[in-house]
């Protein structure tokens, strides 16, 4: 872990991501490069297609949920407490590109792209696939939000995506279905 951590700070991309990143975006931003580099030089990294991968590296499944099964219930059931009015849709934008670090992973424009991707072993969401919206709730997404998405199901390994809403993560469940209804929006 230590020689993943020292690797991590010798690369430049990541001194450049670092340097742009604000004080919680950084923390963030630094356990998921040096889970990635790890898993990378660790030799775990995937030779065959897990379940629930599309292919070694891609993205996660959009068919196999990420909520455990004894929890998925419940998550479906849970709703957006507003709507998706202009107004929230750009608050939410603004938490999705700022405080809340979407935007590291999953890219300016929600497609999974961001600057973190690469090095990570499974590539984040692409928000702006349709199908993915068609199956997916908006409690389950919120479940992740809080939970991430660190292979609770049982089915899947990790994909990465860590806690973000509070109180195990940095933002507000407010900020949280904000900039989750705005990750909706980018599907339609």
């Amino acid at each position: 872990m230590v020689e993943c951590i020292r690797l991590t700070r010798e690369s430049s991309s990541f001194n450049q991501l670092i340097e742009e990143e604000s004080a919680v975006r950084r923390s963030v931003l630094c356990v998921t490069l040096v889970t990635g580099l790890c898993v990378g030089f660790s030799g775990v990294a995937w030779s065959v297609n897990p379940t629930g991968y599309g292919q070694a590296g891609g993205e996660y499944d959009i068919r196999v949920p990420r909520v455990p099964a004894g929890d998925l219930a419940k998550a479906k059931k849970v709703k957006p407490p507003f709507e998706a009015t202009p107004e929230i849709l750009a608050e939410g934008k603004a938490i999705f590109l700022g405080v809340g670090g979407c935007v590291s992973c999953h890219g300016p424009e929600g497609k999974g792209d961001g600057a973190a991707a690469k090095n990570l072993p499974i590539q984040p969401r692409n928000f702006t696939n349709p199908k993915f919206h068609k199956l997916r709730k908006p409690g389950e997404l919120m479940w992740v939000l809080k939970n991430g998405s660190m292979g609770q199901s049982g089915r899947v390994p990790g994909t990465g995506m860590l806690p973000v809403v509070q109180p195990k993560g940095f933002i507000t469940e407010e900020q949280g279905w904000k900039a989750l209804l705005y990750e909706l929006s980018l599907g339609k």
